[in-house]
């Protein structure tokens, strides 16, 4: 356990000790022959000096300064400057970038209060264009990679407490309603700890990943971790990833990387765009702990990935299948080192029931990967019953409530919705409930041997004639029936009328577009009345990007609820049941949020 009370002194102590060590590389994308980025603890130092002492001149210690970058050192050079000014960062997706708009900025700049805004100098004009738009003439600007804005010899090291807030975390989410979560000193703290002892990690681990550094994956575990152990990380942005899989994976082994991860998804991306002439020049063999997070694990992708990159020095225990969110500073739950995940067959009509069940012979088994067991120095979770609040037994699924010193105390300015969400207490056996202080994580999951298992949303449960249902199950089965359709592309939820019907939007893949689409949507229907014994009568076949998802790459499946019920996914296939296509046509005439 550490002996500082505040992160900013912990970094503060990090730069003294280490000083010309590398803390970061960065690889931007290699089109133009770039040259990996170093920035050393003493650089690092240096200009989150010179930020601190301008977001001091102008008022900003105990305020929130809203972080705008594209992936590189200049964000974490300014996130570090927020921690020495003694203010709060509220790192934020960049507007300008890969198409976005600012709407959701633009909620988050106002719900946070923002009093600055930092970013670089090639978004600098369009942000300050944005503040003036908005009339927020008094929030200030600046481009952090300038010269010459403030002298580091006038910062004045913070009074901080454990209690302060370090950042606020912004939850994906709607637009219009945004919610950050307040994440103190003492918890990012505790939750470092949490993960060091859950990885196994010390000074000479290296994280390497290229995930958002506004996501709390990216932000808390591949920068403030290789920070808190005094090691280093090696870091790309998403778009390099993405365009090129191969080249995180050949980072690994380029820089010795023993720890990074990120979503189920970006494992199976790496399986299908990373050829057999790629394979040969990859070597694995440093990397320890593969996270897996942030979505639902499937055991196909840690099959097909240990199987397909074993030749290259990938080990079977290295795949670190985890559980945490932004409510819980990041990690709760994590496989522990050197074992191999987990993996359980259920009986799925006893899931159904909400239950683990043995699998019976020539009956439906649903397979499950643990997302291995609770850090028990760290945290005390429970399975809850989410309508009596009374504690679950073993092998029987609830809701997944959590306790300990990494969960954040609320979101900000929400003090109703964290009366609920964040003080929850659990009914005794004598009828009472306990003392409260219980985090309802909206999850379902159930504890089998000490192994938590995440078996999906509250919200996004389909109740069925009886049955809970999961629809990422359903998903899984559409997507497995025809190679025309994307792996983690598709939607599926219940809308109501005298009855529940299942509707199901599924991408088509781009060279899938001009095949026979009815033939696809009679075999999805047909699937789905096979293997789940329920009629499915609304099917929606969709160019890619259609489905929405979060940062992280979960399916946004209430949204994608809302958008088909006002209309607002365009199908280049639909089959639609009487009475939604009647709901839809109903509902169009209501605003978006009224449509739950």
């Amino acid at each position: 356990m550490t002996s500082f009370r505040t992160f900013t002194e912990l970094v503060l102590a990090r730069a003294g000790a280490l000083g010309t060590e590398d803390a970061f590389v960065f690889l931007p994308d290699d089109a133009n022959g770039s040259v990996p980025q170093h920035l050393t603890y003493e650089q690092l130092d240096a200009d989150a000096r010179r930020i601190g002492a301008w977001l001091q001149e102008r008022g900003c210690s105990g305020g929130q300064v809203l972080l705008l970058y594209p992936s590189g050192l200049e964000f974490i050079k300014a996130f570090v400057g927020c921690l020495y000014a003694g203010a709060v960062a509220v790192p934020a997706p960049l507007p300008t970038e890969q198409g976005r708009q600012f709407a959701r900025v633009t909620g988050i700049l106002r719900d946070a209060e923002a009093r600055a805004v930092l970013t670089d100098a090639g978004n600098a004009p369009e942000i300050s264009a944005w503040l003036a738009a908005e009339n927020m003439t008094d929030v200030h600007c600046l481009a952090t990679d300038g010269e010459a804005f403030a002298d580091a010899a006038a910062w004045r090291e913070p009074d901080l407490t454990p209690e302060n807030l370090a950042f606020l975390q912004y939850t994906s989410g709607s637009t219009s309603d945004p919610k950050g979560v307040m994440v103190s000193h003492a918890n990012l703290l505790a939750n470092e700890a949490a993960i060091q002892r859950s990885v196994g990690s010390d000074q000479t681990s290296r994280y390497g990943g290229w995930l958002p550094f506004y996501h709390d994956m990216g932000l808390i575990g591949h920068i403030l971790q290789p920070l808190y152990l005094g090691g280093s990380g090696v870091l790309m942005a998403p778009v390099s990833f993405l365009k090129r899989p191969y080249r995180w994976l050949k980072m690994i082994g380029d820089y010795g990387v023993t720890i990074g991860g990120g979503p189920n998804f970006a494992y199976d991306l790496c399986l299908r765009r990373i050829t057999d002439e790629q394979l040969t020049t990859l070597d694995l063999s440093s990397w320890k702990a593969a996270c897996n997070g942030a979505e639902p694990i499937r055991v196909e992708t840690i099959r097909a990935f240990t199987e397909r990159f074993e030749p290259a020095g990938f080990r079977p225990e290295t795949f670190f299948p985890c559980y945490g969110m932004a409510e819980t500073t990041l990690l709760v739950t994590g496989t522990p080192r050197g074992t191999r995940p987990v993996v359980l067959g259920v009986d799925a009509e006893g899931l159904e029931r909400g239950e683990l069940a043995d699998p019976r012979e020539d009956e439906p088994t649903r397979t499950l990967v643990s997302s291995g067991t609770v850090v028990e120095q760290d945290f005390d979770v429970r399975i809850v019953d989410p309508e009596s609040f009374r504690q679950r037994a073993e092998g029987q699924v609830g809701e997944i409530w959590v306790k300990g010193d990494s969960v954040a105390s609320g979101y900000w300015k929400r003090p109703l919705t964290n009366k609920e969400i964040f003080d929850a207490a659990i009914v005794g056996a004598d009828g009472r409930p306990d003392g409260g202080g219980w985090l309802r994580t909206g999850d379902l999951g159930v504890f089998e041997d000490g192994q938590l298992y995440v078996t999906g949303r509250l919200k996004e449960l389909i109740i069925f004639a009886g049955r809970n249902l999961y629809p990422q199950d359903i998903e899984r089965a559409v997507q497995a029936t025809d190679k025309a359709f994307g792996i983690g592309s598709g939607a599926v939820f219940a809308v109501d009328t005298d009855r529940e019907h299942l509707v199901v939007v599924q991408e088509v893949r781009p060279s899938a577009v001009t095949t026979d689409l009815r033939t696809l949507a009679t075999g999805v229907q047909a699937l789905i009345g096979r293997e789940f014994n329920i009629p499915a009568g609304n099917v929606l076949l969709v160019r890619p990007g259609t489905i929405r998802k979060t940062t992280s790459g979960k399916i946004q499946r209430t949204l994608m609820r809302q958008l088909f019920l006002k209309g607002g996914i365009t199908p280049l296939y639909e089959v639609l049941e009487p009475a939604v296509r009647e709901l839809v046509a109903d509902a169009i005439d209501r605003p978006l949020d009224a449509v739950v």
